[in-house]
């Protein structure tokens, strides 16, 4: 079974199962029209986890206000077991992802 955690940022928590994850997914998007998340680079840390950096698009609901104007670059680590993801840790903040990971950009 997959587990999604999101380390930091406006909506921290921890999503379990598929039908978990898509509820916090949908709780942490539902702010934003047009969401989009988009992989910049990728990086492969061992055999079990890659580190992906992300960039976000889309339009506050509420302000109007554009996701990239808010300069927020993330990252996400996906833990990959026999070809299939068992777990998501989801970063706001790159630089956090990095120290968590001991690594610098």
């Amino acid at each position: 079974m997959i587990n999604a955690f999101v380390a930091d940022g406006p909506e921290p928590g921890r999503w379990f199962g598929r039908t978990g994850i898509e509820e916090g997914a949908r709780a942490i998007l539902s702010p934003f029209e047009n969401a989009r998340i988009e992989a910049e680079e990728y990086r492969e840390l061992d055999g079990e986890r890659i580190l992906v950096f992300v960039h976000s698009s889309g339009r506050a609901r509420t302000s109007g206000l554009e996701v990239k104007q808010m300069l927020v670059k993330a990252a996400d680590v996906f833990h990959v077991r026999d070809g299939k993801v068992t777990r998501l840790v989801a970063y706001w903040h790159r630089d956090r992802a990095l120290a968590d990971l001991g690594l610098e950009e």
